[in-house]
């Protein structure tokens, strides 16, 4: 599937007016130039919000049921492309086609929920305290959005975000990540081929300036964002400044307790995929695996054996488990905290190196574990991003959720035990978003 790699704004295809540009590369294989996009600067900026804010009535005016059946249509289309994208998306950021299916996947049942819930936009009625009065509410649109999307899931991320959106009858100024712009524009390619009108869905491509001039923009009503902890926080910043809503999904700290009767098979599963999935590049990656002192040994045995198992690779190989790092900085960045864990006194129990992998001249970095991991440790307070898992053994059910709870993120955890009751305390007792 081609699309062109440009900047869309108001419904049309263009460069940069600064004429400036940045390549993206294969992250297994460097040598490989996916292209050259735009490096927008502010007037590039100017442009997409205007042309947003311009086509936005016409958009708010449609009725949403109308605008379901484009979102509908998209989903159709992302069906039919759904190979297509994925393996564009795979030669992108790096992670295995097994798993860039589930990111279009992702985007295909967000496209249909979207455009189920155009007609589910209710109001309310509620009773008056004064006489020959009625109270009553109906869903309005915010106006423009702004959408700054991370390069991990390139086409799910912006489709949680711009779609429903799109439903509720606002226009958008979307900034790809610039480490995975051409899956972000397969994304809006399809989404104006199922009819959506110019000017609603505009793109500018850049890195964090061209973000942050997006965010800082008087007109945008509300800004989505998806990236790191310290970025998120500049930018919730910025908004509460100009009073603009925010949306913000940043780091996680993972944790995934196994206690001493949890199911070891399920549980190992868990960990490999958790750890090790999308190379530990995500922000619901379990980085901290928190084990019950009598099934400790036996279960680290278990997640090395298994780990040194998965074959490292290019993600568009049937064959390959794991794929590369995004990049090079990515790359330093691991390897350096690999070397802080060690000089913490950690035991670097498995992995800890760049690997090796055929003819390739990727950013590949062996699947690691680390144990008799203290909870102040770098390591086990900030987010690595990397195939990197630290192990805790703890002697009790209380200490293993101190241990969980004792970080500044509170994204994802989970919990492997056949006593419900502990499950069920869990829910409750484990200071997470989302509790697997």
């Amino acid at each position: 599937m081609s699309v062109p790699l440009q900047n869309y704004i108001d419904g049309t295809w263009t460069d940069a007016t600064s004429g400036q540009s940045f390549a993206v590369t294969n992250p297994a294989n460097p040598s490989d130039v996916i292209g050259s996009f735009p490096d927008s600067g502010p007037t590039d900026v100017d442009e997409a919000v205007e042309a947003a804010a311009n086509a936005q009535p016409q958009w708010d005016d449609r009725p949403a049921p109308q605008r379901g059946k484009i979102l509908r249509a998209a989903g159709d289309l992302l069906t039919e492309r759904k190979e297509d994208i994925a393996h564009a998306m795979t030669r992108e950021m790096g992670k295995p086609v097994f798993e860039t299916k589930g990111d279009v996947q992702e985007a295909i049942d967000t496209a249909y929920y979207a455009a189920t819930e155009t007609r589910r936009l209710f109001g309310r009625t509620v009773p008056s305290e004064l006489p020959d009065k009625m109270n009553m509410s109906i869903r309005r649109p915010v106006g423009v959005c702004g959408i700054v999307t991370a390069w991990n899931f390139p086409v799910a991320v912006p489709s949680w975000k711009i779609l429903p959106a799109l439903a509720a009858g606002n226009s958008i100024v979307f900034k790809p990540s610039e480490e995975a712009p051409r899956s972000g524009l397969l994304f809006v390619q399809t989404l104006l081929d199922a009819g959506l009108p110019d000017g609603v869905l505009n793109v500018v491509h850049g890195a964090g300036d061209t973000g942050s001039t997006l965010v800082a923009h008087p007109q945008p009503d509300a800004v989505a964002f998806t990236g790191s902890y310290d970025v998120g926080t500049s930018i919730a910043e910025t908004c509460g400044r100009l009073n603009k809503r925010v949306s913000l999904e940043m780091g996680g700290k993972n944790p995934m307790i196994v206690l001493d009767d949890a199911d070891l098979d399920l549980a190992l599963d868990g960990a490999i995929w958790g750890a090790f999935g999308t190379t530990g590049q995500r922000c619901t990656a379990t980085s901290r695996l928190i084990c019950h002192e009598s099934v400790h040994d036996e279960f680290v045995e278990m997640v090395e054996e298994e780990a040194q198992s998965l074959v490292l690779g290019d993600g568009t190989d049937a064959n390959t488990d794991v794929g590369p790092l995004i990049n090079e900085v990515a790359l330093e960045t691991v390897t350096r905290y690999v070397e802080i864990g060690q000089d913490e006194g950690a035991t670097l129990s498995l992995g800890g190196a760049r690997a090796a992998v055929d003819d390739l001249d990727g950013f590949f970095f062996e699947p690691t574990v680390f144990t008799d991991v203290a909870p102040e440790m770098r390591i086990a307070q900030e987010e690595i991003f990397g195939p990197v898992l630290s192990v805790f053994e703890v002697s009790s059910y209380e200490e293993a959720v101190a241990v969980a709870n004792n970080t500044r993120f509170g994204l994802s955890s989970a919990i492997y035990t056949d006593n419900v009751q502990n499950g069920f305390r869990a829910m409750e007792d484990l200071e997470a978003g989302i509790t697997y």
